[in-house]
């Protein structure tokens, strides 16, 4: 197996490698955990600066949060160590993998904390995907990175996954005996696809279990976390243009999610013209048929253009 470590940045071989590896276990088994593959360094200053935010963070509300869990989003906008991981190589290289063959670009879907804390029940095994009411088992809609910043073990009700339960999209419930916990060290991480079915587990320890979870979605669905809301303009003017363009101050082709008829990332220039003209944004396959349709037209042979009428 190869190890995630110490990944250069003039090593695109190498971690073009990784990615299939990690891509083709995320695929066959619907889970994949990474160890090691961040310093336990930047997960432990992770965890101290958002430990200020879960203490002055109520508990959840209703049977799917858990009452003895605390959550909170915005994550880029409260820890420097966020966009290191949203952003990390390896990690949108397999997302990338995953769902590009379904969209083309991906988005942020959801970065959120949460901590679980010690007699919180298992929460009801469930697929991420539910939240979008489309088809299933033919398109995957997300992928998720659970990054945790404690001990996660059997005792601290670390996650529960059913291996392979993306093949079974049309049960609900699966056998316990089936289920695995993810154990993991802070420094690793746990990947597993939306259409995997998973739970928090039951925590019986008298430790805190805390984690971070990023999500990653396909560019023309409606992101669980507001991200205009959660990143206004002013916020992520101060962002790289990669990151910026992840939590979407993109367009997703064709002319999805613009501004006026532009590219939202507009809006993050020092100043923005109060009349703008829109700007096509298409595929390269739509660019050839309006090509197509305006020769035949042009020739008065409408029957030219590629598949007909």
């Amino acid at each position: 197996m190869y190890s995630p470590n110490n990944i250069g940045a003039s090593d695109g071989a190498r971690l073009k490698d990784l990615i299939s590896v990690y891509a083709a276990g995320l695929r066959a088994n619907g889970y994949v955990i990474i160890p090691d593959l961040v310093d336990t360094r930047i997960v432990e200053e992770l965890d101290e600066e958002l430990a200020h935010r879960f203490s002055s963070t109520p508990f959840c509300e209703g049977p799917f949060y858990g009452s003895h869990t605390k959550r909170f989003g915005r994550l880029l906008a409260r820890s420097r160590h966020a966009a290191s991981l949203v952003q990390h190589e390896l990690i949108i290289g397999i997302v990338r993998e995953i769902l590009q063959p379904h969209c083309d670009v991906i988005q942020l879907n959801l970065t959120q904390a949460v901590e679980v804390h010690p007699g919180s029940p298992a929460q009801v095994p469930h697929r991420d995907q539910d939240m979008w009411q489309g088809l299933k088992g033919e398109v995957e809609y997300l992928v998720n990175i659970m990054w945790p910043t404690t001990h996660y073990t059997q005792e601290t009700g670390a996650t529960i996954f059913w291996p392979e339960s993306h093949r079974q999209q049309d049960e609900m419930i699966l056998p316990d005996q089936n289920a695995m916990d993810a154990e993991m060290q802070p420094g690793s991480a746990l990947l597993y696809l939306g259409s995997t079915l998973h739970s928090a587990g039951h925590n019986r320890s008298a430790q805190i279990r805390r984690g971070v979870i990023v999500s990653y979605c396909l560019g023309w669905l409606k992101p669980y976390e507001n991200q205009w809301l959660a990143y206004p303009p002013e916020v992520a003017r101060h962002f790289s243009p990669e990151l910026a363009a992840l939590v979407g101050y993109q367009q997703h082709r064709p002319n999805l999610g613009n501004y006026e008829g532009r590219c939202p990332s507009i809006l993050l220039q020092d100043e923005v013209p109060d009349n703008l003209h829109a700007v096509d944004s298409l595929r390269p396959d739509q660019i050839d048929l309006i090509a197509q349709y305006v020769a035949s037209r042009e020739k008065g042979r409408p029957e030219l253009l590629a598949g007909g009428a």
